[in-house]
Protein backbone atom coordinates (compact mmCIF):
# COMPACT_ATOMS: atom_id res chain seq x y z
CA UNK A 1 0.00 0.00 0.00
CA UNK A 2 1.24 3.47 -0.86
CA UNK A 3 2.19 4.79 2.58
CA UNK A 4 0.96 8.35 1.99
CA UNK A 5 -2.59 7.26 1.16
CA UNK A 6 -4.46 7.64 4.39
CA UNK A 7 -7.83 8.65 3.03
CA UNK A 8 -9.82 8.36 -0.17
CA UNK A 9 -12.79 10.39 -1.35
CA UNK A 10 -15.52 8.25 -2.90
CA UNK A 11 -18.69 9.03 -4.80
CA UNK A 12 -21.24 7.28 -6.96
CA UNK A 13 -24.60 7.55 -8.63
CA UNK A 14 -27.68 5.47 -7.87
CA UNK A 15 -26.62 2.63 -10.19
CA UNK A 16 -23.44 2.09 -8.17
CA UNK A 17 -24.67 2.64 -4.62
CA UNK A 18 -24.43 -1.02 -3.59
CA UNK A 19 -20.91 -1.47 -5.00
CA UNK A 20 -19.74 1.79 -3.41
CA UNK A 21 -20.90 0.57 -0.01
CA UNK A 22 -18.94 -2.67 -0.45
CA UNK A 23 -15.82 -0.80 -1.55
CA UNK A 24 -16.09 1.46 1.51
CA UNK A 25 -16.06 -1.59 3.77
CA UNK A 26 -13.06 -3.00 1.88
CA UNK A 27 -11.11 0.27 2.24
CA UNK A 28 -11.92 0.46 5.94
CA UNK A 29 -10.64 -3.11 6.36
CA UNK A 30 -7.37 -1.90 4.79
CA UNK A 31 -7.19 0.91 7.39
CA UNK A 32 -7.94 3.64 4.86
CA UNK A 33 -10.29 6.42 5.92
CA UNK A 34 -13.10 6.86 3.43
CA UNK A 35 -14.89 10.15 2.94
CA UNK A 36 -18.19 9.41 1.19
CA UNK A 37 -19.83 12.28 -0.72
CA UNK A 38 -22.80 10.16 -1.81
CA UNK A 39 -25.15 9.24 -3.20
CA UNK A 40 -26.64 7.57 -0.18
CA UNK A 41 -29.31 5.41 -1.75
CA UNK A 42 -30.74 4.05 -4.99
CA UNK A 43 -33.04 6.97 -5.85
CA UNK A 44 -32.13 8.42 -9.24
CA UNK A 45 -29.47 11.18 -9.13
CA UNK A 46 -27.30 12.97 -11.67
CA UNK A 47 -23.79 11.49 -11.86
CA UNK A 48 -22.10 14.81 -12.86
CA UNK A 49 -22.87 16.25 -9.42
CA UNK A 50 -20.91 13.52 -7.63
CA UNK A 51 -18.10 13.33 -10.18
CA UNK A 52 -17.58 17.09 -9.92
CA UNK A 53 -17.40 17.02 -6.13
CA UNK A 54 -14.75 14.32 -6.06
CA UNK A 55 -12.76 15.76 -8.98
CA UNK A 56 -12.86 19.27 -7.52
CA UNK A 57 -11.47 18.05 -4.20
CA UNK A 58 -8.67 16.10 -5.91
CA UNK A 59 -7.94 19.04 -8.22
CA UNK A 60 -7.56 21.37 -5.23
CA UNK A 61 -5.24 18.91 -3.46
CA UNK A 62 -7.71 18.26 -0.64
CA UNK A 63 -7.41 14.52 -1.36
CA UNK A 64 -4.61 12.59 -3.05
CA UNK A 65 -6.95 9.99 -4.48
CA UNK A 66 -10.61 9.57 -5.33
CA UNK A 67 -12.88 6.76 -6.48
CA UNK A 68 -15.96 7.23 -8.64
CA UNK A 69 -18.46 4.55 -9.62
CA UNK A 70 -21.45 4.71 -11.95
CA UNK A 71 -23.17 2.19 -14.23
CA UNK A 72 -20.41 2.14 -16.87
CA UNK A 73 -17.86 4.60 -15.50
CA UNK A 74 -17.93 6.57 -18.74
CA UNK A 75 -19.95 9.55 -17.53
CA UNK A 76 -17.96 9.91 -14.34
CA UNK A 77 -14.70 9.79 -16.31
CA UNK A 78 -15.83 12.48 -18.73
CA UNK A 79 -16.78 14.86 -15.93
CA UNK A 80 -13.76 14.21 -13.70
CA UNK A 81 -11.23 14.72 -16.47
CA UNK A 82 -12.45 18.26 -17.07
CA UNK A 83 -10.74 19.37 -13.85
CA UNK A 84 -7.16 20.62 -13.95
CA UNK A 85 -4.74 18.20 -12.32
CA UNK A 86 -7.18 15.30 -12.41
CA UNK A 87 -6.22 12.12 -14.17
CA UNK A 88 -9.30 9.94 -13.86
CA UNK A 89 -8.89 6.45 -15.28
CA UNK A 90 -11.77 4.17 -16.15
CA UNK A 91 -10.52 0.75 -15.07
CA UNK A 92 -12.71 -2.30 -15.34
CA UNK A 93 -9.76 -4.72 -15.44
CA UNK A 94 -6.51 -5.23 -13.54
CA UNK A 95 -4.16 -4.38 -16.42
CA UNK A 96 -5.75 -0.95 -16.91
CA UNK A 97 -5.66 -0.30 -13.17
CA UNK A 98 -1.96 -1.14 -13.02
CA UNK A 99 -0.94 0.96 -16.01
CA UNK A 100 -3.18 3.86 -14.97
CA UNK A 101 -0.92 4.22 -11.95
CA UNK A 102 2.45 3.22 -13.45
CA UNK A 103 2.21 5.32 -16.62
CA UNK A 104 -0.50 7.93 -15.96
CA UNK A 105 -0.28 8.58 -12.21
CA UNK A 106 -4.07 8.37 -12.14
CA UNK A 107 -5.45 10.09 -9.06
CA UNK A 108 -9.09 9.09 -9.54
CA UNK A 109 -10.17 5.52 -10.17
CA UNK A 110 -13.44 5.13 -12.06
CA UNK A 111 -15.32 1.84 -12.33
CA UNK A 112 -18.56 0.61 -13.89
CA UNK A 113 -20.86 -1.17 -11.46
CA UNK A 114 -22.86 -2.83 -14.25
CA UNK A 115 -19.67 -4.12 -15.85
CA UNK A 116 -17.74 -5.59 -12.94
CA UNK A 117 -18.68 -7.40 -9.77
CA UNK A 118 -17.57 -6.90 -6.20
CA UNK A 119 -14.62 -9.30 -6.32
CA UNK A 120 -13.06 -7.71 -9.39
CA UNK A 121 -13.80 -4.21 -8.04
CA UNK A 122 -11.94 -5.03 -4.82
CA UNK A 123 -8.97 -6.39 -6.78
CA UNK A 124 -8.92 -3.30 -9.00
CA UNK A 125 -9.03 -0.96 -6.00
CA UNK A 126 -6.27 -2.91 -4.30
CA UNK A 127 -3.88 -2.88 -7.25
CA UNK A 128 -4.69 0.76 -8.02
CA UNK A 129 -3.83 1.79 -4.47
CA UNK A 130 -0.67 -0.32 -4.30
CA UNK A 131 0.87 0.43 -7.69
CA UNK A 132 3.38 3.30 -7.67
CA UNK A 133 3.90 5.83 -10.46
CA UNK A 134 6.99 4.95 -12.53
CA UNK A 135 8.10 8.60 -12.94
CA UNK A 136 10.85 9.08 -15.58
CA UNK A 137 9.55 9.47 -19.11
CA UNK A 138 6.02 9.14 -17.79
CA UNK A 139 6.44 12.28 -15.65
CA UNK A 140 7.36 14.26 -18.77
CA UNK A 141 4.19 13.06 -20.47
CA UNK A 142 2.01 13.86 -17.47
CA UNK A 143 3.39 17.39 -17.42
CA UNK A 144 2.03 17.90 -20.93
CA UNK A 145 -1.56 17.16 -19.94
CA UNK A 146 -2.65 20.24 -17.95
CA UNK A 147 -1.44 22.81 -20.51
CA UNK A 148 -3.55 21.04 -23.13
CA UNK A 149 -6.65 21.22 -20.93
CA UNK A 150 -6.11 24.95 -20.38
CA UNK A 151 -5.93 25.73 -24.10
CA UNK A 152 -9.33 26.28 -25.76
CA UNK A 153 -10.00 24.71 -29.14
Amino acid sequence: MDEHIKSVLIGCDHAAYDLKEKIKIYLTEKNIDVEDIGTFGTDSVDYPDFAARVASSVSKGEYDRGILICATGIGMSIVANRFIGVRAALCNDLFSATLSRQHNDANILVMGSRIIGEGLARAIVNIWLETPFDEGRHRLRIEKIDPVTKTPG
